[in-house]
């Protein structure tokens, strides 16, 4: 099939993208590496007016570590570009695995990050790694900006907390504190497709024992979901069988994944459990 018609503009200024979302006469969608978008266009899932194309746009296109050690992602950046800068694979190692298990190198290449994050599929890896590391998201307007937590950015499937007239300029990761462990695994039926399961973890340690944990699922609801339960079961713990088998057991608890035509509800929250120890066993190896 092929898309309905829609007029394109190149934007190479933030000032004039947030003026061509704003315009009340006009259904507008941003356009970054249109892995999601081009689809839905193609399928007539999507029929905007106009596509707003963000990659000449200077100001979304940064990719850098502030003073603060915090790292900052433009919503013009290429997935491939993260998961091979040797700063994000030094200080967010878990970030740029989650980006190596999306898709096949043709998909990184021009899908981005933010883009990734503002689709919101929830079997997607990028929103669990996003909740996993504390990410914050820097939306803006004509008329203003504001910062959105990842626990309260992502709402339903397919749905954040961005408006129609807003965009995410850029995600911000703070750094993980020295010492901390990290693993993102996932089942899927072939290499590139998307995860049946998918788990990212982060734990420190203390000695023996566990200081803190991180434990993020994708493909189980609706959104990324983290499972505290699991997390309070390991900290002040000594890592262990005994611990690795506690914290199975609360994920098999609380989670409810639901069925579908790649796997039933049940499979799913078996394997969440087979992941999650496999996850917690390569986390904790990392905090040495």
């Amino acid at each position: 099939m092929k898309p309905g018609p829609f007029d394109y503009l190149a934007p190479t200024t933030l000032t004039e993208v947030l003026r061509l979302l704003s315009d009340p006469e006009r259904d507008s969608k941003v356009l970054a590496g249109g892995q999601s978008l081009i689809p839905m266009l193609n399928m007539r899932l999507a029929r905007p007016e106009l596509l707003v194309d963000i990659t000449r746009t200077a100001e979304l296109n940064r990719l850098d570590v502030d003073t603060d050690g915090a790292l900052h992602i433009g919503a013009a950046v290429r997935q491939s570009a993260v998961a091979a800068d040797p700063a994000v694979r030094a200080g967010w190692p878990l970030l740029a695995a989650a980006i190596e298990h999306i898709g096949h190198p043709q998909i990184r290449n021009r899908g981005t990050v933010c883009g990734s994050l503002v689709h919101h599929d929830p079997a997607a890896e990028l929103p669990a790694a996003a909740l996993a590391l504390d990410a914050r998201f820097t939306v803006a307007r004509i008329d203003g900006g504001r910062s959105v937590e990842a626990g309260e950015f992502f709402l339903s499937t397919f749905a954040t907390a961005v408006e129609p007239e807003e965009i995410v300029t850029e995600t911000v990761i703070p750094p993980l504190p020295a010492g901390t462990g990290w693993a993102f695994c996932e089942l899927a039926q072939r290499r590139g497709d998307f995860a049946a399961v998918g788990l990212a973890v982060l734990l420190r340690a203390e000695g023996t024992a566990v200081d803190s944990a991180r434990i993020v699922y994708c493909g189980v609801g609706s959104t990324p979901v983290r499972v505290p339960e699991a997390e309070h079961a390991l900290i002040g713990q000594a890592f262990g069988d005994t611990a690795v088998a506690d914290a199975a057991r609360a994920v098999s608890s609380v989670l409810d994944p639901p069925g579908d035509v790649h796997a039933s509800g049940q499979w799913r929250r078996e394997a969440a459990e087979v992941l999650l120890v496999r996850a917690l066993t390569e986390a904790w190896e990392r905090t040495a």
